[in-house]
């Protein structure tokens, strides 16, 4: 049977609180100490963290929100995010919502009864819904991916992303593009990444860019691309993420589209898949471990009170490869 605080403090001599004082780093003495350690080896104790949590006034527990756990951004962001927490001695909850955004609101309460410290937020949109949330739950929340005017926010640099990719494809010599979008409801990705895109493109002056706009599933990116390319001849075909760029491979290879001599693609993400496949895939790369360590760091400062920039960009890295033709 596994032991409880109260069995140790019984084998040690010592009341309950004194065990719990130990076990979260509080001052007890050396004779003390020494007795707690060796009955806690003796029977391999292992502290119930959450309970003690739950039970504590300041917990060491950090929700963090996503919405969707088969996504290589999210792995990568979380991963991130649990190496930096776990060096500071905090741990992480994961609320998956599966781009479901009622869910999403769900969980920033549902972090909040549990007594989290703080709720790491990685959303496609803010809503006033979220807002109000924030504001009841009266706990540190920062935004990641997104940005808003009354939360902290950590995002990647998608309008200079879309821009080093305009800038890219346009010295390549491609003049008639395809531009596959999402939903102007992802402000980072269905805006600010093709709004970079554009002012590119407006440098030009000779461009002919057709808009479209898809999800960020694959399966969904390729029917669109089907339809498009049924439609059109584009000598290249910007996806707004790796993942429609991959679609727009998988149709073309279907269709003996030869890429790049018959078709460009390029995608945004930097995800490890695009560098294994061939031709290997022209992309920005995007630093999400990094971004993961950062929020971290961040949602760490605010919980302890400290200051934190409101809005941190992090910088993206242009990689050129062999899906893109020069004409």
């Amino acid at each position: 049977m596994n032991k409880t605080i109260s069995d140790i403090a019984q084998m040690a001599g010592v009341a309950k609180s004194t065990v719990s004082r130990f076990l979260n780093g509080g001052s007890v003495s050396e004779d003390t100490r020494r007795k707690i350690e060796r009955i806690i080896k003796q029977y391999n104790y292992v502290p119930n963290t959450f309970a003690q949590s739950l039970k504590a006034k300041k917990t060491s527990i950090i929700g963090t929100v996503v919405p969707r756990l088969d996504s290589f951004a999210t792995s990568q962001t979380l991963i991130g995010i649990d190496e930096e927490l776990r060096s500071n001695q905090y741990q992480m909850l994961i609320a998956n919502t599966s781009q479901d955004m009622q869910r999403e609101i769900d969980a920033i309460y549902d972090f909040a009864r549990q007594k989290v410290s703080g709720i790491i937020l990685l959303a496609a949109e803010v809503t006033e819904a979220h807002l109000k949330a924030v504001e009841d739950i009266r706990i540190p929340v920062l935004l990641v991916g997104q940005q808003h005017e009354q939360l902290h926010s950590l995002v990647h640099n998608d309008d200079q992303a879309g821009y080093e990719m305009g800038r890219y494809v346009v010295g390549q010599g491609h003049r008639k593009m395809v531009y596959m979008g999402v939903s102007e409801k992802d402000q980072a990705v269905g805006i600010h990444r093709k709004q970079g895109f554009q002012r590119a493109i407006a440098e030009c002056g000779e461009c002919e860019v057709k808009y479209y706009e898809t999800s960020f599933k694959m399966s969904e990116a390729i029917v669109t691309a089907e339809a498009i390319l049924k439609e059109i001849t584009p000598t290249i075909i910007v996806g707004a993420t790796d993942n429609i760029a991959l679609g727009v491979m998988k149709i073309a290879f279907s269709n003996k589209i030869r890429i790049p001599q018959d078709l460009s693609v390029t995608g945004f993400g930097g995800y490890d898949i695009t560098e294994m496949i061939h031709p290997t895939l022209t992309t920005v790369k995007y630093h999400y471990l990094q971004a993961g360590q950062v929020a971290a760091n961040h949602i760490i400062r605010l919980v302890k009170g400290e200051s934190v920039e409101e809005r941190t960009v992090l910088d993206v890295e242009l990689i050129p490869r062999e899906s893109v033709d020069k004409l």
